[in-house]
């Protein structure tokens, strides 16, 4: 190859070869796949040590991996019971081994907005941009609900508990290719989510989209039929509705969403 190619010749020549149907990569000298080294090449110096990061000791250079045979249901529950507040809520999901998820993720995607808040909401699980900066509802779908709920003069970031929204999801790990949610993975958060509606403490819920609305209500019934009946979940009025990916899918069903936004505006204003 000429040695005076610049890198842009040199990938236009690379590009070219793959076009014209090159699949590997060879050698101007010959080499003998078969041939034997004169000494073994894993004899010739010592491994070096291994490296320990300064800011992890040895105990904790990596997790324990989850016991086969143990019942992730259970084991959330127990982890989810024993966190006595949001930090530590947010700590046992970070340090849950068994969803499969966590490992393709960036972030543990928490919450968002005001803890105080009045109104809880519950949606799916994070996209590509939540992963990304580690909060809920920040993409596109999370741009609409900001000016949905601003149209009823509620906001996550009020510091009005009265107005205020806090935001969480059924899954902190984006499930690779936005796929949903397995039944299984949405079993084993789901102690996860009812203790984090404990600690919260909101007044109303609010579960965004079929998902969420199916997980924590027990329903096959579809979120078109659904949205806008009130429900009680964990002592608490919960409302069903909408998510905005699927109002950005489907603008004629916004009308639907403005409908459940009033009635949610009504119901914030009869509670004390």
């Amino acid at each position: 190859m000429q040695e005076n190619l610049d890198w842009h010749a040199a990938r236009a020549a690379l590009e070219w070869q793959i076009e014209l149907g090159a699949t590997e990569c060879i050698g101007d000298a010959p080499s003998d796949s078969y041939a034997v080294p004169a000494e073994a090449p894993w004899k010739t110096r010592a491994s070096p040590a291994p490296r320990r990061s300064a800011a992890r000791p040895a105990a904790q250079a990596a997790a324990p991996p989850p016991d086969p045979a143990a019942d992730p249901v259970a084991v959330a529950r127990a982890a989810a019971s024993a966190a006595a507040d949001l930090d530590a809520l947010r700590a046992a999901m970070a340090a849950f081994e068994h969803c499969e998820l966590k490992k393709g993720a960036r972030n543990l995607v928490f919450s968002d907005g005001q803890p105080a808040a009045r109104l809880m909401i519950v949606g799916e699980a994070p996209g590509r941009e939540e992963d990304r900066q580690g909060k809920p509802f920040v993409g596109r779908a999370g741009q609409l609900l900001d000016r949905m709920f601003a149209a009823i003069g509620m906001g996550r970031d009020t510091p009005d508990p009265a107005r205020a929204l806090y935001i969480t999801n059924m899954l902190p790990w984006n499930p690779p290719g936005n796929r949903d949610p397995s039944a299984q993975e949405l079993a084993m958060m789901r102690p996860f989510v009812e203790r984090h509606i404990e600690l919260a403490d909101p007044q109303v819920l609010v579960l965004m989209g079929r998902i969420s609305t199916g997980a924590l209500l027990d329903t096959r019934e579809g979120i078109t039929r659904l949205r806008g009946q009130w429900r009680t979940l964990m002592g608490r009025p919960c409302l069903p509705m909408l998510h905005p990916a699927y109002l950005l899918r489907t603008p004629a069903a916004k009308r639907h969403a403005w409908a459940d936004l009033l009635s949610l505006q009504a119901r914030m204003r009869e509670l004390p």
